[in-house]
């Protein structure tokens, strides 16, 4: 196992898993990847998150993080040197973070959906989407707004572009950060569906090249771990988790409390546990499994709902 105990399992063509690989190459870890079905089922997968199912999900022992703003928050915090941040842009990164993962990822897929990438109608993939986002594709009604979405997706990037406008080499400075790992992540997507929609955008010669600096950046060091490893090191690990429980909390959770957590969004898959501490920004809960036996899961706060059960 790399020397990080860093696990992250993943697939290669998942979008959010290049997010988190920008940032371990910005870091230059060590990291063993676990490949993981695209689509359901992944029966060596569930064990460890309850349920859960997105891609990509980090492991680290017996903890199991959950969506990749805590698991780059968490590379942050055990692995500090080099920074995602590039300065006094904490609050400023993740913001960006968020219209990443959110209205341009949204963006992203209708422009490479729309664009006739996306599989037929039947196609196991789409399936499995459809179940993911709960709800029916009509690819018809996609590809006569792939116009529409194109002009969309025109604007966001000329944001790009303006912010490079002043010859800097990365988004928030000389430096690169998670503002530019969630950015990239975006074009990475499209050009692996579909590299020629990109050169319907000559003029932004500043955020190619940026492009170019970012792709640079690598992945660390990568070595790969097979799923029956990665649940061996689960069952013999404890988590590091403490219990802790915030005062502040909006709705009086507190640890002990058994919950639900849940995203907001898709994938809205219920992952039952017992809290083991929460902040505005994390909510960590314990449970069992048969295969693993105990562990500790982590998700972000924003885009996800916390509910007693």
């Amino acid at each position: 196992m790399a020397g990080t105990g860093i696990i992250l399992h993943q697939y290669d063509i998942s979008p959010f898993s290049e997010k988190v690989r920008i940032v371990l190459g910005i870091k230059n870890l060590d990291w063993a990847s676990v490949i993981q079905p695209v689509i359901m089922p992944k029966p060596d997968l569930l064990p460890l998150t309850g349920g859960y199912r997105k891609i990509p999900v980090m492991q680290i022992g017996a903890d199991i993080y959950c969506d990749t703003a805590i698991i780059i928050r968490e590379l942050e915090r055990r692995f500090p040197e080099p920074s995602i941040y590039t300065g006094a842009d904490k609050g400023i990164s993740h913001a960006i973070e968020f219209w990443a993962d959110h209205p341009l990822f949204t963006i992203a897929c209708d422009v490479i959906f729309s664009g006739g990438t996306a599989p037929v109608r039947g196609n196991a993939f789409m399936e499995d989407r459809e179940k993911l986002f709960g709800r029916k594709f009509d690819l018809e009604a996609m590809a006569a707004n792939q116009p529409l979405r194109m002009e969309q997706l025109r604007a966001h990037l000329g944001w790009v572009e303006s912010q490079l406008a002043d010859g800097r080499a990365f988004l928030l400075g000389d430096k690169p950060g998670l503002a530019d790992a969630a950015t990239m992540y975006n074009l990475a997507f499209i050009r692996w569906a579909n590299p020629r929609l990109m050169d319907a955008f000559p003029d932004l010669a500043k955020l190619y090249a940026w492009e170019a600096r970012v792709k640079a950046i690598g992945h660390g060091r990568r070595s790969e771990m097979t799923t029956a490893e990665a649940l061996d090191i689960a069952e013999g690990a404890t988590s590091i988790e403490k219990p802790a429980t915030d005062p502040r909390e909006p709705n009086g959770l507190k640890a002990g409390d058994a919950v639900t957590v849940a995203a907001d969004d898709y994938g809205r898959d219920e992952v039952a546990g017992t809290l083991v501490s929460t902040s505005a920004q994390h909510v960590a809960i314990a449970r069992r499994d048969p295969r693993v036996g105990d562990v500790t899961l982590h998700f972000p706060r924003a885009g996800f709902f916390v509910k007693k059960r």
